[in-house]
C-alpha cells in the first residue's frame, strides 16, 4: 500500500482530523458543552472540507513544485470544493432550516400525529468558516513539510 506511505495523503487527512476536532472546541467555548456528533458533522467552524484540500494542493506544491500540472489539478479541485460548500450545500443548508421551521408550524397547527425527524441544517459554510479553513490547511501542510 503505497498510499499509506505517502505524506501528500496524510497531510491532507491530518488536516481534515485537526479541523475536525478543532470544532469540538470551538463549540465547546461558545455553548459551553462538549457535542461529540461535531466531530462527524459537516459544516461549522473550521471548514474541514476546506482544510482538507487547501492541505492536498499545498502539500502537492510543496513536493512536486507551484508550477506542475498536479498542483493545478490540486488547486483546482480545491477551489471547486470551496466553492461548492459555500454555495449549493449552504443553500441546501438553508433550505432544511426553513423546511423544519414549515414542519414545527404545520406540527403545531395540526397538533397531533408522529413528529417528522428535522432535516440536517449544518450542511454548508459561511464565506469565512471556508477561509479560514483554507488558512488552516495551508498552514498545517507548510508546518508538515518541514517535519515530513
Amino acid at each position: 500500500m503505497e498510499l499509506l506511505a505517502n505524506p501528500v495523503f496524510w497531510t491532507a487527512l491530518l488536516a481534515n482530523l485537526l479541523a475536525q476536532t478543532l470544532k469540538l472546541f470551538i463549540y465547546y467555548f461558545l455553548e459551553g458543552r462538549l457535542q461529540w456528533e461535531r466531530f462527524l458533522e459537516t459544516g461549522g467552524m473550521p471548514s474541514s472540507h476546506s482544510a482538507t484540500v487547501s492541505a492536498l494542493a499545498v502539500a502537492v506544491g510543496i513536493r512536486e513544485g507551484f508550477d506542475s500540472s498536479v498542483f493545478a489539478v490540486a488547486t483546482v479541485f480545491a477551489l471547486i470544493v470551496m466553492y461548492d460548500a459555500t454555495g449549493i450545500r449552504r443553500a441546501a443548508g438553508m433550505h432544511a432550516k426553513l423546511l423544519n421551521e414549515l414542519v414545527e408550524d404545520l406540527q403545531d397547527l395540526l397538533n397531533k400525529g408522529p413528529r417528522p425527524e428535522p432535516l440536517k441544517v449544518l450542511l454548508g459554510h459561511t464565506y469565512l468558516e471556508v477561509a479560514v479553513g483554507a488558512l488552516l490547511g495551508a498552514a498545517f501542510a507548510w508546518g508538515v513539510s518541514r517535519f515530513w
